[in-house]
């Protein structure tokens, strides 16, 4: 018989012991590495409020220069030609801004706002205002810088650069060397413009190799790049049925530059 102070006998099945399931739990395995943990969290705040900063001067920069710029298009806005009288019955207009005498005059004022404000216009604008202001050089080095540019500035500059250098081999004579040599380059040019027939402006890219094309007395090569031009020019340009409208369409353009041919 058994003795009564001795404990009972565990009867397998019955009674098991209690045991923890699945291990540490996830605080307990969290608390070794807290330190680390915020450690982390701290340098990837301090990295994200370094781009945060870096983002949003970028953003003040782009402001300072968009105010600067708006120096120089109020002189752009300027108009050229002589002063208009007033109109009898109508209230005049103070403080009207004098139109300049030339399209050179508002060039030169809009570069000298652009020196003055410290603006930073893209190569493709100022080079435009360069060559208005005959400062024909400088624009060739300008629209040069942006030549490379991705995108519609890259094609204005390359544009820009062509008729720049078209423009110093028509002042001139026929007899320089220079002449010829310069209109191959701008012709060059002009050929790298847009290569994508569907980018913008290809057309003119087309009609500006045909102009240099006639400029180099190559009428045949001319003729035909005219001749490709022409029905793109007319699916961009949709006559207007104003006659002083379509007059200055590309296409009519082409069409008159092919009549003397």
């Amino acid at each position: 018989m058994a003795d009564k102070n001795e404990p009972p006998t565990a009867v397998p099945g019955v009674n098991p012991k209690a045991v923890r399931i699945g291990g540490e739990s996830l605080a307990d395995r969290i608390i070794p590495h807290i330190k680390k943990i915020l450690v982390m969290l701290i340098m990837v705040s301090v990295a994200v409020s370094i781009i945060l900063v870096i983002r949003w001067r970028g953003e003040v920069g782009k402001e300072r220069q968009t105010e600067k710029l708006l120096s120089v298009l109020d002189v752009s806005r300027r108009p050229v030609g002589p002063v208009q009288p007033d109109i009898p019955g109508l209230p005049t207009k103070k403080n009207a801004p004098q139109p300049f005498p030339t399209q050179k005059d508002r060039a030169e004022a809009m570069l000298a706002a652009m020196e003055s404000s410290g603006s930073k216009p893209v190569s493709s604008y100022k080079g435009g205002v360069l060559l208005d202001a005959g400062k024909i050089d400088d624009a060739i080095a300008e629209y040069r810088k942006g030549q490379g540019a991705v995108g519609i500035e890259g094609v204005l500059n390359r544009e820009g650069l062509g008729i720049a250098l078209e423009t110093k081999a028509m002042a001139l004579p026929e007899t320089d060397a220079n002449r010829t040599k310069l209109l191959e380059e701008a012709l060059s040019v002009f050929a790298s413009m847009q290569q994508d027939a569907a980018g913008p402006r290809h057309v003119y890219a087309l009609y500006h190799q045909g102009r240099v094309l006639q400029s180099l007395k190559k009428v045949p090569e001319a003729k035909a790049m005219f001749e490709k031009a022409k029905p793109l020019a007319a699916a961009a340009e949709p006559e207007t049925r104003d006659p002083r409208t379509d007059a200055q369409l590309l296409s009519a353009i082409i069409d008159r530059r092919l009549s003397t041919m």
